[in-house]
This record gives structure tokens, sequence and C-alpha cells, in this order.
């Protein structure tokens, strides 16, 4: 055989497109990581403003006014309020300032990420330079010693996200990108979601009790785990019932190349650029890291949008895989029967 046919033999025309793919998605993972983030730069962080009468508009306007926009300010009445609106999410530091005196106080919460707070230290430091005044930093909500850059939450997620698609994969690979049948389709999902209870406690222990990386409650994360895991990997099974082996690509496009420089991971949402700021809490990396650190470091707090978006993975993926296999059985049948090859009579 003449070494183009070899070629020919050994590269088929499908496994051509299915290398060109993956060089699509190697471009598109190289462009997504460093595109998001290569220089991270504080744009629209929400801040709190605490100060006596007119004195808290006054330095509002002023933040609102710094030059590349980075801070998003509110007036608050007191203190209090700039604490429970930390703890609640809904702001991401509080300047409390005092006219009376030559400081003022930074209120931070390093469980959000180290990045983010140095961000703000380095912005409100500046401003407290100018003015000739020391900035005292509080941190509200501290990142465990134990968990390094606040990143634990981050990786925790990442690991059962690629749990997830990994598991739907090998049940393609093992037996066929498409079930079969309702009843295939069934089982993979059942073993998806027993993949996914041990899945969820295993790494919750692990970076809990074990580690001591990720304060907070195991049977929280527990929950937390068993949903990311079977969110993405009901998924990727919708995806395979879909598009075949090449939804395994989609998968990883989705969950790794979008879902992870974007999910506040590395860098919080507030220093990302504006595509991957704006994608990162619709898919389940960045939903499953806001959860993890609300858990850990915020008391359980504003999880409910974060949770309902993975929900709507697993359901999603629960719905397509069925549907779409249902679907395609009624095309199998439908089509007619391949012709039987002629038989060549007894010889007499």
């Amino acid at each position: 055989m003449a070494f183009v046919d070899e070629v020919k033999t050994a590269v088929t025309p499908r496994a051509a497109l299915l290398v060109l793919g993956v060089l699509v998605l190697q471009l598109l993972f190289i462009a997504s990581y460093v595109g998001a983030l290569h220089h991270p730069e504080p744009t629209d962080v929400k801040v709190a403003v605490v100060a006596p009468g007119d004195a808290a508009e006054q330095v509002a306007s002023q933040l609102r006014q710094l030059p590349g926009g980075p801070l998003s300010p509110r007036v608050l009445p007191d203190e209090a309020a700039a604490r429970r609106q930390m703890l609640d999410r809904d702001v991401d530091a509080a300047l409390i300032v005092d006219p009376s005196a030559a400081s003022d106080t930074l209120l931070i919460a390093s469980g959000q990420g180290s990045t983010e707070t140095s961000a703000l230290l380095n912005v409100f430091g500046q401003i407290e330079q100018q003015q000739q005044r020391t900035l005292k930093p509080e941190d509200v909500a501290p990142a465990s010693v134990q968990d390094a850059d606040g990143l634990s939450s981050f990786y925790l997620v990442v690991g059962w996200c690629v749990g997830g698609y990994l598991c739907a994969a090998i049940l393609a690979i093992s037996a066929g990108a498409r079930p079969a049948n309702r009843s295939r389709a069934v089982i993979r999902l059942a073993t998806t979601a027993v993949y996914a209870i041990a899945g969820g406690i295993l790494g919750a222990v692990i970076t809990g009790p074990v580690l001591g990386a990720l304060p907070g409650s195991v049977w929280a994360l527990w929950g937390l785990g068993a949903l990311t895991v079977f969110a993405v990997g009901a998924a990727t099974l919708a995806l395979q019932t879909l598009f075949g082996v090449v939804g395994i690509g989609i998968a990883i496009l989705l969950i790794v190349i979008g879902g992870n420089p974007s999910a506040g991971g590395a860098f919080p949402l507030p220093l990302l650029p504006d595509f991957w700021r704006a994608i990162g809490p619709a898919l389940p990396v960045g939903a499953g890291t806001w959860v993890a650190r609300s858990i850990a470091y915020f008391r359980g707090n504003a999880v409910t949008g974060p949770l309902l978006v993975l929900s709507a993975w697993a359901v999603g993926g629960v719905l397509v895989t069925l549907v779409a296999t249902a679907l395609l059985r009624g095309r199998r049948a439908a089509e007619p029967p391949a012709p039987r090859p002629a038989t060549a009579p007894p010889a007499s």
C-alpha cells in the first residue's frame, strides 16, 4: 500500500475533522484564559460609603469620578448596614469616613479573593494618600489561613465540574455517545447521579476536614458538590445525545474554556473584562464558586440565584437527554430497513 493510501486509511475524514475541532478548542482555550486573566483591572466594584451628613455623598461622588470607573459607590446610613451588606454579598467593600480623625476605615472581605482585596487596598490607598489621610483595613470575612488567596473554593468546584463531564464522557465512550433508548438514557442519568453524590461528599471532606483548606458546613458543601457534578454531567449527556462525540468538545468549550476563567476564581468578577464578567455567573463553575465561597465565609448568604443556575443546568440536561433520545429512537424506527444481501442458490 502506498504511503498516501496509508495516510487515508489511518486518518479518516471524520478523524481529520475531529482533530481540526481539537485545534479550534486549543486556540479558544488560549484566547479565553489569556483574554480574561492577562490584565485584571477593577471595574464597577460595589463599595459602600458611610460618613456623617453630606460628606457621604461628596465622597461617593468623588469615587464615581475616578479614571477608568473602578468603583461603583453607594451611600449607606451607618457602619452596621455596611457590614450587613458585605456579609450579604451586596457590596464588596465599605469605606467608613470619620472627618474628625486623620484616618478612615476600609472594610474588606478577603474570603471573596485576595486579588480583589489587594486591588481595593491599592485604589483606596492612593486616594487616602492624595488627601494626606491614612487607611485602616478591617477584614469582616477573612479567608482561612489554610486557603491561599481564597482559591480553595474555586479549585474544589473545578474538580467537581471535571468529574461531571468526565463521567458522562466515559459513559459515552464505553457504550456509544447516544443512548440506544430511553431506558439506557435513564440508566446513564442515574449513574451520573450516584457518581455526583459520591463526588460531592468526598470533595467536601477532602477540602474541609482532611486538608482544612475550606471552612463552612461539610453538609452544605456536599449538597453543592452533588448538584454541581450532576448539573455538568447531565448537560454533557444532553450534548452527547444531540451531537454525538462532538458533544464532549462542546461541553469542554462551555465548562472549561468559557467557565473556568470567568468563574471569579483566580480573579473575582469585578476584575474581569466585560465579556467574561457577563457569562461567568450563568455557567456552572461560576455559580458553584460563588456558592462555595458563600458557604465558607459569608454564612451561606446570597446563594439562591447561583443555585437556580445549577438547577437549570441539571434539569435542562435531564430533559434534553430524554427528549432527544426519544426523538432519535423514533427517527430510527421510521427509517426503512436496509435491504438484505442476495444469497446464492444452493449448489445442485
